[in-house]
């Protein structure tokens, strides 16, 4: 059995990865600070699964406490990599907090794992590493534009000390860009569950159907769209956990063509905002109430991805639906207040 370490694995992206993980035979231990989680999600994970994954409360920023933590759990296997800092908008505010938090815990996990001899390792990345693209789809050999905050640019710089570190070292890493994850585990026991306001689409139109918000706003309907709203990449969460299960599997095969390789995660197919609200209101027989605002600064037209490298080289394609992923996350926000 290989033994994976997931970071931020009781977090939205991770719990649902370590699910995923356990499904496929792997022994998973997870690290996180509880920082943006909660401790219920481990038992949450265990009830999905049968079977309890190892949890170790750690503050990646603290060097001495990842080392206890590889003194304590050997023959690891590999990492996943989730936990950071993720709110773009709070980046622009709290801009050290995020160099601090995302680009030093990368840098002490990947000093741990070369003097452990752990060679496999995949990083949690985001389309934000594209800026605003000059052409759609997006593919992976679109060139970094300038960060449009420094959530952005942590990816950005997370990416390029993966690739400087694969050149003179043995490790083996895949970074793979994720586009606009949505949805919750069909069990309705894990999903997604912001902190404070939601800085995503999909959060804020299931609390405004659930009365926890008497409001969504729909930023701008000016955009050179068929419907005048921005267009995005929806990709169920349970379809880009099951991606991660296939990155590592290439890494543990030795089946990589390179040390550093990249990957979009998407389904190649961009809705717009209005399209969301439709067919969120058609799945689930619910109407929201919204209304049309002025622009949000740092928002682009149009952003989807061009799947085709993944989907050939990763074995993987999404196999879930946008009106998979809404039914799913409004199972999962009626999970919460008991609705």
């Amino acid at each position: 059995m290989k033994r994976i370490v997931v970071t931020g694995g009781l977090g939205f992206i991770g719990s649902h990865t370590v699910v995923e993980l356990q499904n496929e035979g792997f022994e998973v231990i997870i690290i996180d600070d509880l920082s943006n989680s909660s401790i219920e999600v481990l038992d949450r994970i265990t009830s999905i699964t049968g079977i309890a994954p190892a949890f170790e409360k750690i503050d990646l920023k603290n060097q001495g406490a990842i080392q206890n933590f590889f003194k304590k759990h050997q023959k690891i296997d590999g990492i996943i990599h989730f936990a950071a800092s993720k709110a773009v908008g709070e980046s622009v505010e709290k801009p050290l907090k995020y160099y601090h938090n995302n680009i030093s815990s990368l840098i002490y996990l990947l000093e741990e794992m070369a003097v452990n001899g752990i060679e496999h390792f995949i990083f949690s990345s985001s389309c934000t590493v594209y800026g605003k693209a000059d052409k759609m789809p997006i593919n992976e050999s679109a060139p970094f534009k300038t960060a449009t905050s420094p959530y952005g640019n942590t990816k950005q710089i997370g990416e390029e000390i993966l690739a400087d570190t694969a050149k003179v070292t043995d490790l083996r890493a895949i970074s793979l860009r994720y586009f606009n994850p949505i949805g919750a585990h069909e069990s309705a026991k894990i999903g997604e569950l912001p902190i404070g306001v939601p800085q995503n689409l999909i959060p804020f139109i299931t609390q405004t159907a659930v009365g926890v918000r008497d409001q969504l706003s729909v930023f701008g309907n000016d955009y050179d769209t068929p419907d005048g709203t921005a267009i995005r990449d929806y990709i169920h969460v349970v379809d880009l956990a099951k991606a991660h299960i296939s990155a590592m599997k290439r890494l543990l095969k030795h089946s990589n063509k390179t040390s550093f390789e990249v990957f979009n995660i998407g389904t190649g197919k961009g809705y717009s905002v209005l399209e969301v609200i439709k067919a969120f209101e058609e799945v689930n027989n619910e109407k929201l109430n919204y209304k049309i605002v002025g622009r949000r600064e740092g928002d682009v037209t149009t952003y989807y991805a061009d799947t085709s490298y993944a989907n050939d080289e990763l074995d993987w394609q999404a196999e879930l639906s946008l009106k998979d992923g809404l039914a799913s996350a409004w199972k999962w926000q009626q999970s919460l207040f008991n609705k």
